[in-house]
């Protein structure tokens, strides 16, 4: 397929002018085929930028540059016209003067190289709830990758006819190359000062300039599917948000679906795959990491996955904390930054078992393999935020409704975050403003393993959404506010905060004083979430909001190191609540200045007053 071959006249005309621009030495249209993949795979092979995996069929292990490695927040830009509108947590820079910049270095930028033209849909073609874009880039890794993250190619084109809306993605590695010049089989990006993550939420429009990697690369992912995502579910009464989606089903055969927000490191792919402890529970998983949801006739939520694939974390990956990823990434999956074994297999710290003889790191040295599977801090074999993407389908536990295009109807929204302290296990918010509230103030506390001198302090990730919201965060809170006036009480999602990580240091019992086991007795919340969906009088009102009455959890088979905690987990810590208004009221809430909504501060008064009165 060629240029001329588009029937939509400004899809056309855009690549035309990027490829101007940027003076590619050819364009290659893809058409999302099977064959198109593995060529363009085997031309990275064959340019020592991929080594193929003899332990996992059709996989491929890829090694960036040091510089490029993860999401660069410092080089993310929300350029809306207005700096008050991109708000006090993101970044800003004039949009006119950003784009001047990126011109520049956008000129001549894919010289040497191929510009491959990437139609794609997030979220089942067709779907009411989807969206299309067209990604132009000079990185074959990243046209793989969205063969396997998004819907690419041939039928993305024919749905968008000669006129449908799309958003417009541009990406570079900024690596031009001089004639006869190749890589050398060293992964191609642009020094850190040169490296731009631009969202442009007026125009629908996304820049990325000089990284190849991730989230900087893939646009369809975090740019697009929240950053854009979230103004275009601003302006039109939706939203979209970075939250699993699970299917539970009790065992008398009841469904219900749920969404769950976490901050990084918070448990939450491995709650979208969670393996039920008690018996006759099932847990299957619509998306891990995405949620996009729009009101349907009925009055309810409907959620979507708006990816195709996981674009998962490795380390920390194994049999026990996550099954069913290990299993989805067994096969046709591209590995980035992993360890490299003998007999051609990969492998990462937390895996669940030593390597064995020599691996080659992720940085491309031999080293031998370390007798367990941890590494000292600063010598690890595979990078810290090493990843898998891997094919949503193969997943064990995906639900076969997962690409439904009506998406699945929302019963409970889950907030959460790593919290040593104050945060019970779960409580439920009395009503939709107070859910808003409770989200607004995720977070989770620094402990001494990491900052030694902000101990006990709060990161706030409202929503988990920090990173990734695409205007004032302030104007968003108002926006969840908007949302539940669109339906009524009993067909919006209830709402809970969930806090898996209390700790009790004292208690040598405990594995890292954790008082909560996680993973799969994670079930046991979930359970209760569902029987209060229902309506079941299983819950005490507290000053904080619902929670479980003694006997309420599911605790059969829990080991009584644990069951000895349940009273902690489950009661109301007035003083550690009250040192948590304090900073919300004086750190966290100032931020928003009059953009805060005003709900948000009598939910946070309406506290104070309750656990005063206790």
């Amino acid at each position: 397929m060629t240029v001329n071959d588009i029937k939509h006249a400004k899809v056309k005309a855009w690549v035309e002018e990027i490829a101007k621009m940027c003076q590619p030495d050819d364009i290659y249209v893809c058409d999302g085929s099977t064959a198109e993949y593995d060529r363009l795979m085997q031309e990275m092979v064959d340019a020592g930028l991929a080594t193929p995996l003899a332990k996992k069929a059709n996989s491929f292990l890829f090694r960036s540059l040091p510089s490029d490695v993860a999401r660069v927040e410092g080089r993310t830009y929300i350029a809306s016209v207005k700096e008050e509108d991109a708000g006090p947590t993101n970044n800003w820079i004039d949009p006119k003067e950003l784009k001047a910049t990126m011109t520049g270095l956008y000129t001549g930028c894919m010289k040497g190289r191929t510009m491959y033209v990437i139609p794609f849909c997030m979220g089942p073609v067709g779907s009411p709830i989807s969206k299309n874009g067209i990604e132009i880039t000079d990185s074959a890794y990243v046209v793989c990758n969205m063969h396997i993250m998004t819907r690419v190619g041939t039928k993305v084109l024919e749905a968008l006819g000669t006129d449908g809306e799309f958003v417009p993605c541009l990406h570079s590695v900024g690596k031009p190359l001089a004639e006869g010049e190749s890589d050398n089989g060293i992964w191609p990006c642009a020094d850190m000062d040169n490296k731009y993550i631009s969202q442009f939420p007026e125009e629908r429009t996304i820049w990325s300039y000089g990284s190849g990697y991730g989230g900087n690369a893939l646009l369809g992912k975090k740019c697009f599917a929240l950053r854009i995502a979230s103004v275009l579910a601003r302006d039109e009464g939706w939203l979209a948000e970075h939250m699993l989606i699970l299917k539970l089903t009790s065992p008398e055969g009841e469904v219900k679906y749920v969404t769950g927000a976490f901050p990084s490191a918070c448990g939450k792919t491995n709650l979208a795959m969670l393996i039920p402890t008690i018996p006759g529970w099932k847990v299957e998983t619509i998306g891990d990491d995405i949620a996009w949801m729009k009101f349907g006739d009925d009055g309810r939520l409907y959620a979507i996955n708006p990816e195709a694939g996981f674009f998962g974390v490795a380390p920390g990956t194994s049999a026990q904390s996550n099954k069913n990823a290990l299993e989805a990434a067994s096969k046709n999956t591209i590995f980035t930054n992993c360890a490299l074994t003998e007999d051609g297999d990969i492998w990462w710290e937390g895996i669940g078992y030593p390597a064995k003889g020599e691996l080659v790191d992720w940085k491309g040295n031999k080293r031998p393999a370390f007798e367990k599977d941890k590494a000292p801090k600063g010598e690890e074999m595979a990078h810290p935020n090493a990843r898998f993407t891997a094919p949503a389908g193969q997943c064990p536990c995906i639900a076969p409704e997962w690409e439904d295009p009506k998406g699945v109807p929302i019963s409970a929204f889950l907030f959460g975050g790593r919290r040593p302290s104050t945060i019970p296990l779960v409580h439920q918010a009395r009503d939709w403003n107070h859910g808003v509230f409770l989200g607004s103030i995720v977070g989770s506390e620094v402990t001494a393993a990491v900052i030694s001198d902000q101990v006990g302090q709060v990161r706030r990730d409202p929503f988990a959404m920090l990173p990734f919201c695409g205007y004032n965060m302030g104007d968003y809170f108002q926006h969840w506010i908007n949302i539940g006036k669109k339906s009524t009480a009993d067909k919006l999602p209830k709402i809970f905060y969930v806090n898996w990580f209390r700790k009790d240091e004292s208690n040598d019992k405990l594995p890292g004083g954790f008082m909560w086991p996680g993973y799969g007795d994670n079930s046991r919340v979930l359970a209760w979430i569902f029987d209060r969906c229902n309506g079941k009088d299983n819950f005490v009102e507290t000053a904080i909001g619902y929670m479980p009455k003694e006997g309420a959890l599911n605790l059969e088979g829990l080991d009584d190191v644990y069951k000895a905690n349940i009273p902690a987990i489950t009661s109301v810590d007035k003083e550690g609540w009250l040192k948590e208004i304090e900073d919300i009221r004086t750190k966290h809430y100032p931020k928003f200045g009059t953009h805060l909504p005003k709900e948000l501060t009598a939910e946070l008064d309406k506290l104070e007053s309750n656990l005063k009165n206790m």
